[in-house]
C-alpha cells in the first residue's frame, strides 16, 4: 500500500481535502486522511498538487483521429460535414494503417491528459481492440446510420452479432446507438431502442439538437439536410416532418430516458431542457469543437439552471485541437463563468462516469474505487 500526500484532493463525491493523504493498493483507493492522522508521516509527498479523479471524456470519435487539422473550421455545420465526408472517403478501408495508427495515438494521448475513461463513438468497430491493447477503459458506441434503411430490424440484429463476435474485454464495454435524427430512420430508431430494452445494463447516445439545419428538418422536412440525403441516395420520400424540436421528436418516440446520452444539445429550448431532465437524460457538451464545425457554442448555464446533468466530451480530432479534457473546462469557463467550479469537475468527472454506467469503477475518489 502506498499513501499520497497532496496540498488538496478533491474526491467529488464529498468536500475539498486541504493538506491530505489518499492510500492506494493495488490500483484500489483504501483511504483518506488529514495530513495530521496516521497516514501523514510515510506519505509520498506530492508537493503543491490538487488531486483529481481521472476525467471522462463522454463523446470523441477515436476512428477520426486521422483527420486531425485536416477538415477546416466552418460557419455552417452541413459545409463542415460535407468536408469530412470527403476526407474519409480517401480511406474506404477502416482499418487503414493511417486510421490505426492515428487512433492508437489518440489513445496514448488521452490518459496522458488525465483520462482515465472514454465514450468512443465508432462505426466501424475499429477501435474496439485498440482501446483493449492501450488499456483505455470505455464504453464502444457502434453507431449505426441510414434514413431510408430497407430493413431496420435486421440492421441491428446484424449489429448486434457484430458486437457479439468482438473478443471481450472487462474494461470495454460494447453497444448500439442511432447516429441522429437527420441521419437515421424512425424504425431504425425504434429497432435500435428494442435492442437497448434488452440489454437493460447498456447506455446509448445519439446526436441531438446540435445544428439551426437540423432543427429546420425536424420541424419542416426543409433545409440542407434534407437536400443532402437526396443527393446521397438516402432520402425516403415516405418520411413526414414531425412540426416539432429534435428534443421532442426522439421524447414522443420513446427513445429518451436516462439510459441514454443526448450529445451536444446547442439548439435546446428551455421546453426542451424541462423534457431533458424529466426524463433523466446527460447532456455530453463538446464546447470547442461546436465552435468549430459552426453551430454556436451550448447555452451551458441553461443546461445547470434546467437541472440536467452535464457531462463534457472532446469530440473527434477532426474538430478540435487535442483530447484535452481540461481544454473543455476552460472553454466552458470562458462560456459560463458563473457556474461554479466545483459542478464543472463533477461534470467532468462523477457525472460522466455515471452517464457511461462506470461510475462504481471512477469519477470520484472514493475507498474501493479504481485509483
Amino acid at each position: 500500500m502506498i499513501r499520497y500526500k497532496a496540498d488538496w484532493i478533491l474526491p467529488i463525491a464529498g468536500e475539498p481535502l486541504r493538506s491530505s493523504w489518499g492510500a492506494d493498493d493495488r490500483g484500489r483507493i483504501v483511504a483518506l486522511g488529514r495530513s495530521d492522522d496516521r497516514g501523514g508521516a510515510d506519505a509520498v509527498d506530492l508537493g503543491r498538487t490538487a488531486v483529481l479523479p481521472g476525467l471522462v471524456n463522454a463523446h470523441t470519435h477515436l476512428e477520426l483521429s486521422y483527420l486531425r487539422d485536416a477538415v477546416k473550421p466552418a460557419t455552417r455545420f452541413v459545409d463542415w460535414i460535407h468536408q469530412l465526408m470527403a476526407r474519409r472517403r480517401e480511406f474506404p478501408d477502416p482499418s487503414a494503417s493511417p486510421i490505426v495508427q492515428a487512433a492508437t495515438d489518440g489513445i496514448r494521448e488521452a490518459p496522458a491528459a488525465g483520462t482515465a475513461l472514454v465514450g468512443d463513438i465508432s462505426n466501424t468497430r475499429v477501435t474496439m481492440p485498440l482501446l483493449v491493447e492501450g488499456a483505455m477503459p470505455g464504453v464502444l458506441f457502434y453507431e449505426l446510420l441510414r434514413f431510408n434503411e430497407p430493413d431496420p430490424v435486421g440492421r441491428v440484429q446484424r449489429a448486434r452479432h457484430a458486437l457479439e463476435a468482438l473478443p471481450s474485454a472487462a474494461d470495454v464495454r460494447t453497444t448500439i446507438a442511432p447516429h441522429a435524427p437527420y441521419s437515421v430512420a424512425p424504425l431504425l430508431f425504434r429497432a435500435i431502442r428494442a435492442d437497448l430494452d434488452r440489454h437493460p445494463f447498456e447506455r446509448s447516445t445519439v446526436h441531438l439538437s446540435e445544428s439551426a439545419e437540423e432543427v429546420e428538418f425536424i420541424r419542416a422536412g426543409t433545409g440542407p439536410w434534407r437536400d443532402l440525403l437526396q443527393q446521397l441516395g438516402t432520402w425516403s420520400d415516405g418520411w413526414k416532418a414531425p412540426g416539432t424540436t429534435p428534443v421532442e421528436y426522439l421524447s414522443d418516440a420513446g427513445f429518451l430516458d436516462e439510459r441514454v446520452l443526448v450529445v451536444h444539445g446547442v439548439q435546446c429550448t428551455p421546453s426542451d431542457l424541462a423534457r431533458l431532465a424529466a426524463r433523466g437524460c446527460t447532456i455530453v457538451s463538446c464546447p470547442r469543437s461546436n465552435r468549430h464545425v459552426g453551430v454556436g457554442s451550448p447555452p451551458l448555464r441553461a443546461f445547470y439552471a434546467a437541472r440536467v446533468p452535464v457531462a463534457f466530451g472532446t469530440d473527434s480530432l477532426a474538430s478540435v485541437e487535442d483530447l484535452n479534457v481540461f481544454g473543455e473546462l476552460a472553454e466552458a469557463r470562458r462560456i459560463a463563468p458563473e457556474v461554479p467550479a466545483r459542478r464543472l469537475l463533477e461534470s467532468a468527472t462523477l457525472t460522466r462516469a455515471r452517464a457511461l454506467g462506470w461510475d462504481g469503477e471512477f469519477g470520484s475518489i472514493e475507498p474501493g474505487k479504481r485509483a
